[in-house]
């Protein structure tokens, strides 16, 4: 029977379901349309399947009740009218060979249906070898994706050992470097203190010196004038004043020797304020020397810093990634400027390809410009990401 005809069926027996039609009514109508008119055997499972409805023990019966209604049916048509013996003889030979025609034509039907179940089976027993050969296939996938997801976390888990490592490593560096920057600040300050003690004592000295410069001033100015005088009077009184000129000769050798005396004082004060000056340099120049140490101690520290979580291979391969824009936005905004120490500008700008890239840096934020072509970066946060914000496709003025 094939699904046209299986189709057929059906939709009679929804028919008969709709207007009203019991079990029983509907296990008959099956086993007539099937033995009379498609010469089918009923069997259980067929009439299950075409009714949709009935126990396993209840359609046996409906389909006993169809084979003896059909029986007494047969015999009455047979036995009914006044038929000679010899007829009734024929007719019921005329019977058997129906049925036996009947029996035959649906075992060979019976036959044809189960090649056609064979090579159902034999397909369905096919893709069930293909089903298990695609199987075995994503088995073995499965699992050498397992062995790669292995190796992948042991690799992780080296490469977080190794940054652990790098990072006390780093945090070592930074400990003693701020040991060196503690000890030479405090250095600092002790030769601070002493630089001003000794610009204290200069000063001192000098304020002496101008006291000592200024008195000597006055007292040149008063003798001065007092010669002056005593020449006048010597000039008036000549004779009468030899004797005061005698004398005012020895004030004037008194004096002399004092302005000698004096002269002397200020020298010896000038050769200290020299030697004050020179040991103030020799301590001026000794202090730019540590400053100097420790500018280059904070550029060691700085460097020490950008590169303390990140080794080099490290680097190396995050900047390989952006170069590849396999990194996102946000990932670069995350790692700063922990690997712009290993970052390499291109050597040559990728739209123009003549121009040779100049990077820029204005406090905090970093920009990559090509000057034949004016492509640009835009201002980021990091060298990282200008160099990606320069490479990036989209990215052109």
């Amino acid at each position: 029977m094939n699904q046209a005809t299986r189709d057929i069926l059906r939709k009679e027996i929804e028919t008969m379901r709709a207007a009203g039609a019991r079990r029983q009514e509907l296990s008959q109508h099956a086993c007539k349309r099937l033995f009379l008119d498609l010469g089918i055997r009923p069997s259980v499972t067929t009439v299950r399947e075409l009714t949709q409805t009935g126990s396993a023990s209840d359609i046996p019966k409906d389909i006993e009740t169809f084979w003896t209604n059909l029986r007494s049916t047969l015999r009455v048509r047979v036995d009914t009218g006044d038929i000679p013996e010899s007829l009734r003889e024929r007719a019921g030979e005329l019977l058997a060979t129906l049925y036996e025609e009947a029996r035959q034509h649906a075992r060979t039907v019976l036959d044809e249906e189960k090649k056609h179940l064979d090579a159902a089976v034999q397909a369905a027993q096919a893709q069930v070898r293909d089903a298990d050969i695609r199987r075995e296939t994503i088995e073995d996938a499965y699992r050498r994706a397992e062995a790669r997801v292995e190796a992948g976390a042991s690799q992780i888990a080296a490469l977080e050992a190794e940054l652990k490592a790098l990072r006390s490593q780093g945090s070592d560096a930074q400990s003693g470097l701020r040991e060196v920057i503690a000890r030479w600040e405090k250095e600092n300050e002790a030769l601070t203190s002493r630089l001003q003690q000794e610009q204290t004592a200069t000063s001192g000295l000098r304020d002496r010196v101008d006291e000592l410069q200024s008195e000597l001033r006055q007292n040149a100015e008063h003798y001065a004038q007092q010669i002056k005088d005593a020449v006048k009077e010597a000039e008036r009184r000549v004779r009468p004043m030899l004797v005061e000129l005698d004398s005012l000769r020895g004030m004037a050798a008194t004096y002399q020797a004092g302005v000698r005396e004096a002269s002397q004082k200020e020298f010896d004060f000038i050769q200290q304020l020299s030697a004050v000056r020179g040991r103030a340099d020799r301590l001026e120049s000794q202090v730019r020397a540590q400053s100097d140490e420790i500018d280059a101690l904070v550029r060691e520290r700085d460097a020490q810093r950008i590169q303390s979580g990140v080794s080099a291979e490290t680097g190396a391969l995050i900047a390989s990634l952006v170069a590849q824009g396999r990194l996102t936005a946000e990932e670069i905004a995350g790692l700063g400027t922990q690997i712009d120490a290993h970052v390499a500008l291109p050597s040559v700008c990728p739209a123009c390809e003549v121009g040779e890239p100049e990077l820029q840096r204005h406090e905090d934020e970093f920009e990559l410009s090509c000057p034949n072509c004016e492509r640009t970066s835009e201002a980021a946060s990091s060298k990282l990401g200008a160099v990606e914000g320069f490479l990036r496709p989209s990215n052109a003025s």
